[in-house]
């Protein structure tokens, strides 16, 4: 096949270890070798580094590519045919309050990125932004340009990018790759073997079906994972919900346990259902310290990352993540199988058909095809609806910089509304408005007025200043971390710290499975 021509801009590349896997998987293919690659990003600094690290990649592969690195945003996306969003708006600052302001309140998250208080928040400074970067994509990209959106909070964020932003967005996340891998390691079998069908939203995929050699391995997965000392420990949250509700949520423990009212609502209950093996089974605050941890690192350790080798573009070096087999499949014709997060338009029968969705869709030269699923199962349905319900109100808010019906979001929020009254929700509201205001300008005019209410009656319900959470771990030092470099550099690279061992053999036999 001859060589494609097309661009390829990244928005928020200074996301260093996401954006060189994802560019990495990318320029493995055989046809994309003549491509254009940009960056872009709002500080300089981190596209430096990003930008010397995935040149010297691809010079060290033979490739005649010039990365075109750039804060002008609008230069970046100019005649691009695909975008690949990687954004965090505010950073760890901004990260720092989603995680801090509602613990005084005792809403204990363990990430805060997708639902719950933080989630819902996030939602406010990402749609704001993704709206903007919309509006340069329809002013200057390619015609028909594809959004390809891995900024969480991913269902809120691809919801307002498609209705209100004009650019075709599909979300994409790697949460049925890594379970996928755990139910297959809890049955004993190759991960490449475990033929899996999985429905709802993002962070609350279910499995609906297993099959392995054409056996149905639904039924079973409960008493596998209990015979599993180590899931057993460490998914006991995950493990509780698949024997009251019959099926497996995809994401972790610690995800799970924040989009539900049920678990951590309960201080002195929180460690019976977490573990701290690993920041994501649980762990409070636990994605804002390894994140921490990762920044002050890759800070300090920067120049060795320039003396190790350069990435491999090798056929098995290419990662699980969607976004590089999605470009393959549209450009080359080659059939690939993935789950995505999409406007449902009746595919899951009974859930909204405005919602973004995550199911089983299929890519070749026609395009991204999405089956129909029919109806998930009612108790599924049920917590599904309970969250688009929340999403919808929270994609509102940010549109229209609506701060009452913001309130009623976090209200209505499953794992908010078990903790707080409303009188602390509107508190804990008006507190978090102020403290990211300068990323939030669409409310600028509410709060301006919830600065003068507040000069007025002050902050009548008192908080927890200071408190910890249940289950809250110090951010380790640089000295700490570099007592055990080799990790710090893993964990510095990563993308997802969750990410169960994503360049291992197992997953890189289950892409070319999936590739059909």
């Amino acid at each position: 096949m001859a060589p494609k021509e097309f661009k390829i801009a990244f928005i928020g590349a200074g996301s260093v270890g996401f954006t060189r896997k994802i560019l990495r998987d990318t320029l493995t293919v055989p046809e994309f070798k003549n491509i254009r690659i940009s960056f872009t990003d709002l500080s300089e600094h981190n596209l430096d580094m990003v930008t010397q690290l995935a040149q010297r990649d691809i010079e060290a592969n033979g490739l005649d590519i010039k990365i075109e690195s750039t804060t002008d945003r609008r230069e970046a996306l100019k005649d691009a045919k695909y975008v690949i969003c990687v954004v965090r708006i505010g950073g760890l600052d901004a990260f720092q309050h989603d995680v801090d302001i509602p613990l005084k309140y005792g809403v204990d998250q363990c990430v805060g990125d997708t639902l719950c208080t933080g989630g819902i928040f996030y939602a406010q400074r990402g749609i704001h932004a993704l709206l903007e970067f919309c509006k340069d994509i329809r002013e200057v990209s390619a015609p028909d340009c594809l959004l390809l959106n891995y900024a969480n909070p991913m269902a809120m964020n691809t919801w307002a990018c498609n209705k209100y932003g004009g650019v075709r967005t599909i979300g994409l996340c790697h949460g049925v790759q890594n379970d996928t891998k755990l139910i297959a390691k809890a049955f004993g079998i190759p991960t490449e073997e475990l033929d899996v069908i999985c429905a709802g939203i993002n962070h609350q995929t279910w499995f609906v079906s297993l099959k392995h050699n054409g056996e149905d391995l639904t039924g079973k997965l409960l008493e596998a994972m209990e015979n599993d000392p180590v899931i057993r420990e460490e998914e006991k949250l995950r493990i509780d919900i698949l024997k009251r509700f019959g099926y497996f949520c995809t994401e972790s423990n610690g995800h799970v346990s924040e989009y539900l009212a049920w678990y951590r609502k309960r201080p002195e209950e929180i460690n019976d259902w977490i573990s701290l093996n690993r920041w994501i089974l649980g762990e409070t605050g636990g994605y804002l310290r390894i994140c921490t941890e990762s920044r002050n690192w890759f800070e300090t350790d920067f120049p060795n990352w320039l003396k190790e080798p350069p990435f491999d573009y090798k056929e098995e070096a290419r990662s699980h993540e969607h976004g590089s087999w999605i470009i393959e499949g549209l450009e080359t014709g080659r059939v690939y199988r993935g789950h995505f997060n999409v406007v449902n338009n009746g595919v899951i029968t009974n859930l909204p058909d405005d919602a973004i969705i995550e199911a089983p869709g299929y890519v070749d030269a026609n395009g991204i095809n999405i089956p129909v699923v029919g109806d998930l199962p009612l108790g599924l349905a049920g917590i599904c609806n309970n969250s688009i319900t929340v999403q919808r109100m929270a994609v509102e808010a940010a549109v229209h910089g609506d701060a009452n019906l913001l309130k009623q979001a976090m209200l209505l929020d499953p794992l908010t509304g078990a903790i707080c009254n409303p009188p602390e929700v509107w508190q804990m509201a008006d507190e978090m408005l102020i403290a990211l205001e300068s990323w939030m300008p669409q409310y600028q005019d509410e709060i301006s007025k919830i600065k003068v209410l507040r000069e007025d009656i002050g902050w009548p319900i008192p908080t927890k200043d200071g408190y910890k959470g249940a289950a809250r771990l110090e951010v380790k030092s640089i000295e700490e971390m570099a007592e055990n470099a080799e990790e710090a550099r893993r964990l510095a690279g990563e993308s997802d710290r969750g990410d169960l061992d994503n360049a291992s053999d197992s997953v890189k036999r289950l892409i070319k499975h999936m590739r059909g």
